[in-house]
C-alpha cells in the first residue's frame, strides 16, 4: 500500500487529525518543561526580609482624661493609673522603679505615646514619704 492510500485510510476513519496530538503534546510537555525550569532555577533576592527576633510595635490611640501618679520615696516605686474616655479600656495602671518627678514623666510619655507636654498637663501627683 502507497502512503497514498495510507492517507486516504486515515482521511476515512477520522484518524488524519487524531495522529498529530500526541506529536503536538509531547512537544507542550518538552517545552514547559524546560520554560518550568529556566524560571524555578532563577536566582531571586528578596527586598523586604522577615524579622522574626523583633517585637511587634503598637501604639493604643486613647483620649486621655486623667493621670494619677502616687509617688512612694521610701519603696522607691511610682504607681500611675490612666483615666481614658474610650469605651473598651477605660482604666490603665503602670508601675515605674522612679521617684524623680522628670524621670517618671518621661516614662509615662514613652509608654503612652505622647508628648512630655501633655503629659505635663494631665498629671497629678501624690508623693509620700
Amino acid at each position: 500500500m502507497s502512503l497514498r492510500n495510507w492517507l486516504k485510510s486515515f482521511h476515512f476513519i477520522g484518524l488524519e487529525f487524531l495522529l498529530p496530538l500526541p506529536i503536538l503534546g509531547i512537544a507542550f510537555w518538552f517545552g514547559g518543561n524546560l520554560l518550568s525550569e529556566q524560571v524555578l532555577s532563577r536566582p531571586y533576592s528578596t527586598v523586604n526580609q522577615l524579622k522574626a527576633d523583633a517585637q511587634p510595635e503598637f501604639y493604643l490611640s486613647m483620649h486621655v482624661l486623667l493621670i494619677q501618679a502616687e509617688v512612694d520615696r521610701s519603696t522607691g516605686i511610682t504607681k500611675v493609673v490612666v483615666k481614658t474616655i474610650d469605651g473598651s479600656l477605660k482604666k490603665s495602671e503602670f508601675q515605674f522603679p522612679l521617684t524623680d518627678i522628670s524621670q517618671v514623666e518621661t516614662a509615662i510619655a514613652q509608654e503612652l505615646g505622647m508628648s512630655i507636654n501633655d503629659i505635663r498637663k494631665l498629671v497629678r501627683y501624690q508623693i509620700k514619704e
